[in-house]
């Protein structure tokens, strides 16, 4: 390396490390905006073909990205604001004391069963203010940041649509212009590409489907405040083989204890033989076939990628190892011909 090929890669690294700098603050929009504009890239691809029959490319390219946001936006922001009403109305009701449980039953049933006195409000108590603050403790930073919710919504929207636009052609100049033999990049990028399909549609769609199956067990099964359990289980369905468990199995025990037997078992089996099926059998159908991706491998990722970044950690997290795991791949079958 002479001298100034020192420099310039000095620059370069000095100019990475601002640019860090500058985007940190937006970081979580800038990755949203990336997740999402992958996930509509499909619905602008088919609709700016159909576009080109009618109208000038030119027009198409610039037409097709504002009309599959507008319509997601419709589509999916307002069933999303609906269902968060009801999500933030059922956690006013418990933030309350409102469990809609029936506490002193399952105390007599706790002491007759073990012989030991257990104060369970208390418990419950103690686990809602938890929950709540974890989930409304955002929600009352966001309304306390109205600037910085607006700047974060405007540069999504910004991002979204150049990405949707010229997103292919970011692709293609990172094939040309990254030092690898074309045959091993477009492998690489393959690579990604499922990794990133599986990640983000097959995870967050089989997360989606195993929380509103669950929700619809709950709902049948006379559980109250259904939106903020089918919320809580659409979290954790993110975590393969555990995650929806953790909230139908203890309300099958819950109702068992209240003496309602058959709603208690109806909500054990359907849990079992409909709700866990999803992850034997929905979740290797978009994930695996595409991904390749162990469920010990998800598991680390989501856990990684929501504690370092929050919700958007769990699709960034498991993308990341995915990634991690496709240049592994790489490197150890192509090297040789780099």
């Amino acid at each position: 390396m002479n001298r100034g090929q020192a420099f310039l890669l000095s620059i370069f690294a000095f100019v990475t490390a601002l640019l860090y700098y500058v985007a940190a603050p937006f970081l979580g929009y800038v990755i949203f905006s990336v997740i999402f504009a992958y996930v509509l890239y499909p619905f602008h691809r088919r609709l700016k073909n159909r576009l080109n029959e009618r109208l000038s490319p030119r027009v198409s390219e610039t037409l097709s990205p504002l009309i599959v946001i507008l319509t997601a936006i419709v589509v999916v922001l307002i069933p999303l604001a609906y269902v968060m009403s009801q999500l933030i109305s059922d956690l006013r009701a418990i933030e309350r004391g409102e469990y809609g449980m029936q506490t002193e039953i399952i105390e007599e049933r706790i002491a007759e069963l073990t012989g030991a006195e257990v104060e369970f409000v208390e418990v419950l108590d103690m686990a809602s203010e938890m929950v709540v603050d974890a989930i409304m403790g955002d929600v009352t930073n966001i309304l306390s940041n109205i600037l910085d919710l607006t700047l974060g919504i405007a540069l999504v929207l910004f991002l979204l649509f150049y990405l949707l636009r010229d997103g292919r052609r970011f692709v293609d100049w990172l094939r040309t212009n990254v030092p690898l033999p074309p045959s091993v990049s477009d492998q690489l990028i393959e690579r990604i590409e499922k990794v990133t399909w599986g990640a983000v549609i097959g995870h967050g769609f089989a997360a989606f489907v195993q929380a509103a199956v669950a929700g619809v067990g709950l709902y049948l099964a006379g559980i109250t405040n259904v939106f903020f359990w089918t919320f809580v289980m659409f979290i954790l369905a993110f975590l393969p083989l555990i995650g929806a468990f953790l909230i139908w199995a203890p309300a099958a025990v819950y109702l068992y204890l209240i003496d309602e037997v058959a709603a208690g078992v109806f909500l054990a089996v359907y849990g079992l033989l409909i709700v866990s099926m999803i992850d034997y059998y929905v979740r290797p159908i978009v994930i695996d076939r595409r991904a390749r991706l162990n469920p010990a491998v998800l598991l680390v990722g989501v856990f990684g990628g929501l504690y370092s970044m929050g919700f958007v950690g769990l699709f960034v997290g498991p993308i990341t190892i995915g990634v991690f795991v496709a240049l592994v791949t790489t490197v150890q079958e192509s090297y040789d011909d780099i």
